[in-house]
C-alpha cells in the first residue's frame, strides 16, 4: 500500500525539512538492508548502533525520504530529509499513521511491571476469547491473531511491527488486543503513537539495572507508560506494590486498584492454596482457578478487574476465568507415576524466583525434597546473580546452579557470580554443573518418589543462548526425558 507522505507525518514534531512532501510511500523502515526507493527510512540512535552512520548507504540505494536527529552533510536533490527531535518516538507515530491508527480501532491494554506480564496478557487473551470476542496477544510467548501464533522475538515489537500486527488484527476482525509493556519498549519508544484503552501496573522489584542503571530510572520508565495515558483509559494498579500508587500519579487516566493485603477497589482473599489451583473470594463470590500461588492470585485480580473495567459481566468473567490455564512456562508443572512433582517456571528476577519458591513451599509438606535447578543470564545485570543464588538456596532442600543464556560470557564465572551470594549454612545444600542438560538430568538421578523439581530461569524459552548462537533446548522436554530414564531404572 502507497501512503501520501504528508499524511503519514501528521503528529510527528518535524523541526526542519529538505526537500518536498508530495512524494508516495509504500513501506517504513529502521534497518538500512530493507531501505529502497519506496521506503521512508527514520535514522535512530541506539544502544549499539546509530542509524545516522548508514544514511549514505540508504541514499545510494535509492531511498528518498530520511527521518533523522541529525541532518547530513551531503544529499540528492531530489531526496527528502527531515529532522526531528526524537527519531523514536518520531516512527512510532509514523507507523500508527502508516497503518491507519490502528490502535484507535480497538481496546488496546498494555500491561507492564516486572512480574506478571505474561501471565496477565495470556489470561486476558483467553479469557476474551471465552467470552466470545476475538482478540489478539502481543506477549513474550508469542504473538497471536485470534489463536494464529506469530513468533516473537521481543517482549514487546518495533513500533512497524506493532502497527502492522494491529492492522492485520483489525482486518480479522479483533476487538481487543493485549500487549506486554517492557521497560525497554518505554524508554526507547516502542509503544510511541499507540492509543491505549487501559493501563495495568503489576509489581517493580529488581530486574535490568544493567540497561537502566538505577532503580529510580526503572521506575520512571514504568511511570511514563500511565504519564501518557489518554484522560479516555483507565490505569489499574496493584495496591499492595508500594509503587503502584507512584504510577497513578499525574496520570490523565482514570485510576483503579486491585489487591490482596490493602483496602482496594478490586478486593480479592486466597482461601486454599494447591498445585492444582487457587480457591479464592473476588469481591462477594467465591471461584477456583487453574493457576496456584500467591503471585498468581495478584495476576487473577488484575485480569479480573480489567475485564470489570472494559464492561464485562463480572459473574461471567469469574465463570470463564476459572477455567483457563496458565501460561506455558509459568508454574508449569507435571507428576510421574511414582508421584514426582517437576515444574518449569520463567522466573529469571530475584522477586520472581522468591515467589515460585515460597509458592512451592507453601503447597508442599515439609517431608519431600524441594531441587532447584537454576542459572543467571550473561551480558546482563550482575548484581542479581548473588540475589538469586541465596533465595533459591535458602528456600530449597539442594540446588543446582547451572547456565542459563550465558551469551558472551563463561558459564563458570556467571555461577562463581552466584556462588558469592550463598549464605554459609547453605553450601551443603549446593552443586555447581555448568552444563544445563547435565544439571537437569542430575536433578532427576536425585530425586525420590514423591518429591519436587523445580527447573528455573527458562520457562517457554525453546533454546540456549551460547556464543550468539540459539541452540535448541527445552527445560520441560529434558525432565520428560530424564524422569522416564530414571523410571526405567537408567
Amino acid at each position: 500500500m502507497a501512503k501520501q507522505l504528508s499524511n503519514i507525518l501528521i503528529g510527528v514534531g518535524i523541526l526542519e525539512q529538505k526537500g518536498s512532501l508530495d512524494k508516495k510511500i509504500e513501506k517504513i523502515c529502521f534497518d538500512s538492508r530493507e531501505a529502497d526507493s519506496h521506503a521512508l527510512f527514520v535514522a535512530m540512535k541506539g544502544t549499539q548502533v546509530d542509524g545516522h552512520d548508514f544514511i549514505s548507504i540508504v541514499l545510494k540505494n535509492g531511498a528518498k525520504v530520511i527521518v533523522c536527529e541529525d541532518l547530513p552533510d551531503d544529499f540528492p536533490n531530489d531526496a527528502t530529509i527531515l529532522k526531528v527531535k526524537d527519531s523514536h518516538e518520531a516512527l512510532g507515530i509514523i507507523a500508527s499513521n502508516f497503518y491507519d491508527r490502528p490502535s484507535g480501532k480497538l481496546k488496546l491494554v498494555g500491561v507492564t511491571g516486572t512480574n506478571g506480564k505474561t501471565t496477565i496478557v495470556h489470561l486476558l487473551h483467553s479469557l476474551f476469547t471465552g467470552l466470545g470476542y476475538q482478540s489478539g496477544m502481543l506477549s513474550t510467548i508469542g504473538n497471536l491473531i485470534h489463536d494464529k501464533k506469530i513468533q516473537a522475538t521481543h517482549t514487546t515489537p518495533d513500533p512497524v511491527s506493532i502497527n502492522k500486527l494491529l492492522k492485520q488484527m483489525l482486518e480479522e476482525g479483533c476487538s481487543h488486543c493485549f500487549i506486554e509493556v517492557s521497560s525497554h519498549a518505554i524508554d526507547q519508544k516502542r509503544i510511541a503513537g499507540l492509543n491505549f484503552a487501559g493501563g495495568i501496573f503489576t509489581n517493580i522489584t529488581h530486574d535490568h539495572l544493567d540497561y537502566h542503571k538505577t532503580f529510580a530510572a526503572y521506575l520512571s520508565s514504568k511511570k511514563e507508560f500511565f504519564d501518557q495515558l489518554p484522560a479516555e483509559a483507565f490505569a489499574l494498579v496493584n495496591k499492595d506494590d508500594k509503587n503502584g500508587p507512584v504510577m497513578l500519579q499525574n496520570t490523565k487516566a482514570t485510576g483503579h486498584t486491585y489487591a490482596l493485603k490493602s483496602n482496594a477497589e478490586f478486593k480479592g482473599k486466597i482461601l486454599e492454596n494447591q498445585f492444582e489451583g487457587l480457591n479464592m473470594m473476588i469481591g462477594k463470590q467465591e471461584a477456583w482457578f487453574q493457576l496456584s500461588g500467591v503471585f498468581n492470585a495478584y495476576n487473577l485480580m488484575a485480569v479480573y478487574a480489567t475485564a470489570v473495567l472494559l464492561g464485562e459481566n463480572a459473574t461471567e468473567v469469574l465463570a470463564k476465568l476459572s477455567q483457563i490455564k496458565g501460561a506455558e512456562g509459568r508454574m508449569d508443572f507435571m507428576r510421574t507415576d511414582d508421584g514426582i512433582m517437576a515444574i518449569v517456571d520463567y522466573a529469571h528476577t530475584p522477586d520472581a524466583l522468591k515467589n515460585i519458591l515460597e509458592t512451592i513451599n507453601e503447597v508442599r509438606t515439609g517431608s519431600e525434597e524441594l531441587i532447584t535447578v537454576v542459572g543467571t543470564g550473561g551480558d546482563r545485570d550482575r548484581t542479581k546473580r548473588p540475589v538469586m543464588a541465596r533465595t533459591a538456596a535458602s528456600l530449597s532442600t539442594k540446588v543446582i546452579f547451572t547456565s542459563d543464556n550465558p551469551r558472551s560470557e563463561n558459564p563458570d564465572a556467571i555461577i562463581e557470580d552466584m556462588v558469592k551470594g550463598v549464605e554459609g549454612v547453605d553450601y551443603k545444600k549446593i552443586l555447581s554443573i555448568s552444563k544445563r542438560d547435565e544439571a537437569i538430568k542430575t536433578a532427576c538421578m536425585l530425586v525420590k518418589p514423591g518429591d519436587i523439581i523445580l527447573v528455573a530461569g527458562k520457562g517457554h524459552e525453546k533454546y540456549q543462548d551460547i556464543k550468539g548462537v540459539k541452540h535448541p533446548f527445552d527445560d520441560k522436554e529434558k525432565l520428560r526425558e530424564y524422569l522416564n530414564l530414571r523410571k526405567e531404572g537408567n
